[in-house]
């Protein structure tokens, strides 16, 4: 069973919500949150395997409820929900320790599926969308990636030059799939790499790992 707290100030949302976990075998609602503060208490207390998370609260929002409750290092997962495709606090959300981004308008089976992947250590948010999302906040990461030295942080030199290429690939947004095509790889041979990639890193998913890499300066954001 997979258990679920909801973290939204709209109680129509929150019962939305309610109701399609209510109706789905295998996932279970612990608890509704009306605000960030709450939800960081209530997730100390139940610890759920996921936050559904807004991000537009009173009083503390969901980017520092992220925030907080990702850097306990339990297994709590984060799931944000907006309801703006480029949410300008999206990005922020993903860097606080978000596991994925869903647009509130997600139909049931994609919401269903999403927190699934995230409770069973996946990310939920497609390649493409992931680049995307970070392209469109290329200005603040340009002046980082201006000066960033790829070698300055350990775990980067940890990676096999084959897992360096798999990183790379990661980051332009290609799926498993992809990859192998591209590498000339099994795709059960590139699950590997990335598995070997993410425990390197200490990434927990594949948006992490791709931060990362945008962070260290190996990828530069388009900026047309």
């Amino acid at each position: 069973m997979t258990t679920v707290l909801i973290a939204d100030d709209q109680p129509l949302q929150r019962l939305g919500f309610r109701m399609l976990l209510k109706g789905t075998p295998g996932l279970e609602c612990v608890g509704e949150a009306g605000h960030g503060a709450e939800a960081v208490r209530m997730a100390a207390e139940l610890r759920p395997d996921v936050v559904l998370m807004d991000i537009r609260m009173p009083g503390m929002d969901g980017i520092e409820a992220t925030r907080r409750i990702c850097g306990t290092g339990r297994r709590t997962r984060v799931l944000i929900l907006t309801t703006f495709d480029l949410d300008e606090y999206a990005y922020d959300g993903l860097r606080a320790g978000a596991s994925g981004f869903l647009l509130k308008d997600a139909g049931p089976e994609e919401l269903v599926a999403g927190i699934r992947a995230v409770a069973s250590g996946d990310a939920v948010v497609a390649p493409r969308l992931t680049r995307r999302l970070l392209d469109a906040h290329a200005h603040r990461l340009l002046s980082l990636g201006d000066t960033a030295d790829p070698r300055a942080d350990p775990r980067l030199g940890a990676l096999s030059e084959r897992e360096h290429e798999v990183l790379l690939a990661i980051a332009q947004g290609w799926n498993n799939t992809e990859i192998a095509d591209r590498l000339v790889l099994t795709e059960s041979t590139v699950k590997k790499h990335v598995g070997r990639v993410l425990a390197k890193l200490g990434a927990r998913d594949r948006i992490q790992a791709v931060i990362m890499a945008y962070d260290a300066g190996l990828v530069r954001p388009r900026t047309d």
